[in-house]
C-alpha cells in the first residue's frame, strides 16, 4: 500500500495547490485588482475551481479514495495518515455530490458579486447588489439540495464551516446564551455610561498602521512569511504555511478601528502559521473549523487586546503616537472607553456584550432565506426590523445595514454563526490557560506574549485540522462548546467597568 499511499498524497498536494492558487487570485482581487478586471478574474477563478473539482471527482481519484478508505481501517485511527485520509474523504464525499457545473457557476458568480457588493456599499444602494445575491441564494439552496435528506436545509451550509455541527445545536446554544447576554446588557444600561468621545477624533492612518504592526509583531506574527495590506473588509488568507497574509481597514470616525482589525486578523494568521510542517500542502494544514479559527482572532482582539493588562503595557506608547488625541486621557478612561457597551449598527465595531446579537440576527435571516420564508428583495426591511428589535437601533442606510458585511457576496451563507461560537470557544480556552498559567495577566502586562503563543501552538495550532472541532475542544478543555465560560468572562469584565 506504500506506493498507493504516496500516489494519494501527491494527488492531495496537487489539489491543495489548486486551492492556494485560487486563494491568491481572490486576495489580489480584493487588494490590488482594478475594478475593470472583475469579469476576467471571475473567469480565472471559475476555471481553477472547475479544474480542482474535476481532479477530485476524476475516475482515478475515485478509485484512489476507495483504496484509501479501506487502508485507513488497517492503521492507527489517530495517526497522521489515518487523519489525512479521514479529512480528505470527508471533503471528497461532499464534493462528489456537487456537479462540476455548479462549482464553476458558483465561483464565477461570487467572484463577480464581490465587485458588485463593493459598488453597492459605496453607493449605499442594496438594489445594485440584489440580483447578484438572488442568484447566490438560489445557488446555495441548490447546493443544500445535493445533500438531501437533511434535518434542516441550513445544515449542509453550516457544515462547510463547522464540520459536524447541526443548525438545531447552534440554535440551542444561542437560545441558552441570548437571555443571559440580554440581562447583562440591561444591567449595564442602568449604570452611568462611560466616555469614549476621544475615540471619534481623527487618528492618523500611518500611525495606526505602525502601531498595529508593532502589536502583532509582539504577538508573534512572522513577517518573513506574511504581509499586511488594506481591504474594504478585512480578511486573512493563506497560500501555504509559508505565506499567510492579513488585511486591515481604517475608519476615520473610530480611532482604534484599524488596530483591532489588525489584531483580529493577526489572531487568524497566527493560527494559519502554526500547523505542524509535516501537514504542508494537505488539508490538515488548515484550521479545525471556523469557530476554532474565530476563537483565535477574537481572543487576540478582545481577551488580549481589550484587556487592562494589555493597555497597562502599551498605553504610553499609544499616547506617544497620538498626543493631541490622547494626551489628556488617562489609562482607565481609555480602557473603559474601548470597552463601552452600547448597541451599535456595525458588527465589526460592536462591543463584546452586544456582538453576539448581531450574529444571531444574521443567522435568523440566513435561515429564512434558505427556507424561502424571506425573499432577497425584502432583506433590507427585515434587517432593519431585527436591528430595531434586537439592538434598539435602525440603520440610516444600506451601507450601515444590510450591505455592511462582505460574506454574502462570497456565498458564505453558513459562516456567521462561527463568530459567536468563536467567542464562546475563546473564553473556554482562556479559562484553561489561566489555570495552567496563573501569571498570564502579569506576562501580558509586561508585553510578553511568547508563552501565550506557545500554549496555543501546542494545544491548538500544531494540530491544524487533524481533529474535528468538538473533539479538539474536548481534548483541551474537557468540554464541547459551552456558553458559560463566556458569560462568566463578560460578567466579570463588565461588572468591574460598570460597577454592577
Amino acid at each position: 500500500m506504500g506506493n498507493r499511499l504516496d500516489v494519494f498524497k501527491a494527488a492531495i498536494n496537487e489539489i491543495t495547490d489548486y486551492g492556494h492558487i485560487t486563494a491568491l487570485l481572490g486576495w489580489d482581487m480584493q487588494v490590488n485588482m482594478p475594478a475593470g478586471g472583475a469579469e476576467d478574474r471571475s473567469d480565472q477563478i471559475s476555471s481553477m475551481e472547475r479544474l480542482m473539482h474535476m481532479k477530485i471527482t476524476s475516475p482515478e481519484t475515485v478509485q484512489l479514495m476507495g483504496e484509501m478508505r479501506e487502508y485507513a481501517k488497517t492503521i492507527d485511527p489517530d495517526s497522521d495518515d489515518a487523519r489525512l485520509i479521514k479529512v480528505s474523504l470527508r471533503e471528497f464525499d461532499k464534493l462528489a455530490k456537487v456537479p462540476t457545473r455548479w462549482v464553476a457557476e458558483f465561483s464565477k458568480e461570487t467572484s463577480q458579486a464581490h465587485m458588485v457588493w463593493e459598488k453597492a456599499k459605496r453607493s449605499s444602494n442594496f438594489s445594485i447588489f440584489q440580483s447578484s445575491l438572488e442568484r447566490i441564494v438560489t445557488l446555495r439552496r441548490e447546493y443544500a439540495s445535493f445533500f438531501a435528506p437533511y434535518e434542516h436545509v441550513y445544515d449542509p451550509l453550516l457544515d462547510g464551516f463547522e464540520p459536524g455541527l447541526k443548525t438545531a445545536e447552534v440554535q440551542a446554544i444561542f437560545n441558552a446564551l441570548r437571555p443571559q447576554q440580554v440581562a447583562l446588557i440591561k444591567a449595564i444600561g442602568q449604570k452611568p455610561q462611560v466616555d469614549d468621545g476621544f475615540l471619534t477624533r481623527p487618528y492618523a492612518e500611518k500611525a495606526q498602521w505602525d502601531f498595529g504592526v508593532e502589536v502583532v509583531s509582539k504577538f508573534g506574527y512572522d513577517w518573513e512569511h506574511g504581509r499586511q495590506d488594506k481591504a474594504m473588509h478585512p480578511f486573512t488568507t493563506s497560500f501555504g504555511l509559508g505565506d499567510v497574509r492579513i488585511t486591515t481597514r481604517f475608519d476615520p470616525a473610530h480611532g482604534a478601528s484599524g488596530l483591532f482589525s489588525t489584531m483580529h486578523e493577526g489572531g487568524h494568521a497566527l493560527y494559519e502559521q502554526g500547523p505542524d510542517r509535516r501537514f504542508r500542502r494537505t488539508p490538515l494544514a488548515n484550521g479545525a473549523s471556523m469557530a476554532i479559527h474565530e476563537s483565535q482572532s477574537r481572543m487576540y482582539e478582545n481577551l488580549v487586546g481589550r484587556s487592562l493588562p494589555f493597555w497597562k503595557h502599551f498605553y504610553s506608547r499609544f499616547q506617544q503616537l497620538f498626543p493631541s488625541e490622547l494626551g489628556n486621557v488617562d489609562l482607565m478612561t481609555f480602557y473603559k472607553g474601548i470597552n463601552k457597551v452600547e448597541p451599535s449598527l456595525i458588527r465589526v465595531e460592536a462591543d463584546e456584550a452586544t456582538y453576539n446579537l448581531h450574529i444571531m440576527l444574521r443567522l435568523e435571516l440566513e435561515i429564512a432565506l434558505m427556507e424561502g420564508s424571506l425573499e432577497v428583495k425584502d432583506l433590507p426591511d427585515a434587517w432593519n426590523a431585527r436591528m430595531s428589535d434586537y439592538l434598539g437601533v435602525t440603520p440610516p442606510d444600506d451601507a450601515h445595514g444590510v450591505l455592511q458585511d462582505v460574506h454574502w457576496s462570497s456565498g458564505y451563507i453558513g459562516y456567521f454563526p462561527t463568530y459567536a461560537l468563536g467567542n464562546l470557544v475563546s473564553a473556554q480556552l482562556w479559562e484553561v490557560m489561566q489555570q495552567q498559567m496563573p501569571d498570564l495577566d502579569a506576562q501580558i502586562e509586561r508585553g510578553e506574549f511568547s508563552n501565550l503563543l506557545a500554549w496555543l501552538r501546542t494545544n491548538i495550532h500544531t494540530h491544524g485540522a487533524k481533529y474535528e472541532p468538538q473533539e479538539l475542544l474536548q481534548k483541551v478543555t474537557g468540554s464541547k462548546i459551552d456558553p458559560q465560560p463566556y458569560v462568566r468572562y463578560l460578567t466579570g469584565k463588565y461588572s468591574a467597568i460598570y460597577g454592577l
